[in-house]
């Protein structure tokens, strides 16, 4: 190796002029700015800093979006403001609910389902025919708006799930939590069989809450990040819990007579058919409160998705945060499951379709999956009593055939993801 000393006129490192070593940056034009004191060669300048290519990241709310929407521009997707978002959202949930109302074995016109909401809610009009606004207004209509509030309660869960464990496989069916509701319901049921209409109004709720919550916790410690591999750890742990719940469900489903066998069977399978205003009712307060929890939470999320020492670092409690979404996401979890059975794929698909075109901040993420979980069973369950009529498709076998195919579909098309 040459040694350049000063006063070389070789041109390599030194010159005869200023004798100095550029490549040790002491010349104060070429290596070191004597007023600003930076490294030019290194990029330090604020007037000289190397040229980013990967050009602008979109505004996100949180740190792990920048991988997110780096993945998002290489694959060519374009995010959406929020602004478009919410009201397009909300415009195709209210069209979807409408056209629902009057879709079925007896077809009504949208004429005819107007005229039967309002002469029901505001006291107007002339009315329609005892056939028309009894399918509208007592069969269809508390079913079609806990169909929304279930995809939004399912699409919320797995959405704040996913930020939990840091992983984005999470998903209350998935991870056993819907499993852990549901039995706690099926043991609610058949253990209580003189009290069946007592069970329906609060007691099977109560079950299914302590089943998911349960579930959710047992989850949450053997397979939480940091502790080892997160999605195979999670998965394998979610496997486990869920045949376990699975195995007590099979024993109640044994020893259980033809009336809670049939009931049970309807758990399995998940259906909105024996909706009414009493059972929409009871379930509305929890779900809406439970979402609006969940919404209010959207930064300790955003934190949360950082790690839990960072989420400490920013003066998160991370403890009482951690906690309150596990309640919450139980108690939604609970509460769909309780009244419709397991229905799954709904909170690992939305939140997956929305951070592909909205980008991963909670403040859009979380409303916009409730939106788009809500559209999603609205139109699923039409479909499911429109494919087959007399009869009727059970809502989980139809959301599993929509949902499997198009997460498979999402896996193989993500760059990010080595199989």
């Amino acid at each position: 190796m040459t040694t350049v000393r000063d006063g070389d006129a070789t041109g390599n490192g030194a010159t005869p002029e200023r004798g100095t070593d550029l490549r040790r940056g002491t010349d104060p034009e070429r290596g070191t700015d004597p007023e600003r004191g930076t490294d030019l060669r290194r990029g330090t300048d604020p007037e000289r800093r190397p040229v980013d290519r990967r050009g602008p990241e979109p505004e996100t709310g949180s740190a792990p979006g920048r991988g997110a929407a780096t993945a998002a521009e290489r694959g060519g997707v374009r995010r959406v403001p929020l602004a478009v978002g919410l009201p397009v959202g909300a415009v195709a949930l209210v069209v979807a609910v409408v056209v629902s109302f009057g879709v079925g074995p007896i077809d009504l016109s949208p004429g005819v389902v107007l005229s039967v909401l309002a002469e029901r809610t505001l006291g107007i009009g002339a009315g329609e025919d005892r056939l028309s606004t009894s399918v509208v207004w007592n069969l269809r209509t508390p079913r079609v708006l806990f169909a929304a509030l279930t995809g939004a309660a399912l699409a919320v869960s797995g959405a704040a799930l996913q930020s939990l464990f840091r992983n984005p496989l999470a998903d209350p069916g998935i991870i056993g939590v819907s499993g852990g509701a549901s039995a706690g319901a099926v043991t609610a049921i058949v253990l209580t069989p003189p009290v069946a209409s007592a069970a329906t109004g609060w007691l099977v709720p109560a079950s299914a809450f302590l089943g998911g919550l349960l579930a959710t916790a047992v989850i949450y410690l053997l397979a939480r990040p940091g502790r080892s591999a997160g999605t195979s750890r999670l998965l394998l742990v979610g496997i486990a819990i869920g045949s376990g719940f699975a195995a007590l469900t099979g024993f109640f489903t044994f020893v259980a007579d033809d009336e809670e066998l049939e009931t049970i069977v309807f758990w399995q399978l998940g259906s909105f058919a024996r909706i009414d205003w009493l059972r929409l009712g009871l379930v509305a307060i929890p779900i809406l409160a439970g979402i609006t929890v969940v919404l209010v939470l959207h930064r300790r999320l955003d934190m949360l998705t950082l790690g839990e020492r960072q989420a400490q670092h920013l003066g998160l409690n991370v403890r009482a945060a951690r906690g309150t979404i596990v309640a919450v996401t139980a108690l939604l979890t609970g509460a769909c499951v309780s009244f419709a059975g397991t229905i799954g794929f709904v909170g690992l698909v939305v939140p997956h379709i929305v951070r592909l075109a909205f980008g991963p901040a909670h403040r859009a993420l979380l409303p916009l999956s409730a939106l788009l979980g809500g559209l999603l069973l609205v139109v699923a369950d039409t479909a499911a009593r429109t494919v087959a009529p007399p009869a009727e498709v059970p809502i989980g076998v139809f959301t599993a055939a929509l949902g499997a195919p198009f997460f498979l579909w999402l896996v193989l098309r993500s760059r990010e993801v080595r199989i």
